[in-house]
């Protein structure tokens, strides 16, 4: 009994010491995909900059998603008056990954 109690305690032991505290190892980060600028693209970064820096700051595209930009856009194309052809190509380039 002392025999399989002590065995235990070494297995035990031989357990706790082989583990570790390290956290798995991170995966690489998803290359990014270079965005060529069209010419829709650059018509929609031009309405962006042009027509809503007339009353706010400009946030960047990067600081929401696609889905967060939908509301913004849609609440902000009636605030600037812009037809819904300019929303979406205000749309587009905010949410292409071209900055």
């Amino acid at each position: 009994m002392k025999k399989h109690l002590c065995s235990l305690i070494v297995i035990a032991g031989l357990i706790y010491a082989c583990g570790s505290n390290k956290s798995a190892p991170s995966l690489p980060a998803a290359p990014s995909v270079k965005v060529e600028m069209t010419a829709s693209l650059a018509e929609g970064k031009s309405l962006y900059e042009g027509s809503c820096a007339r009353c706010h700051q400009l946030y960047k595209p990067s600081d929401f998603n696609a889905q967060a930009w939908k509301p913004i856009v849609a609440r902000m194309q009636k605030k600037a008056q812009l037809s819904d052809e300019q929303g979406m190509k205000i749309y587009n380039y905010l949410t292409s990954g071209v900055e």
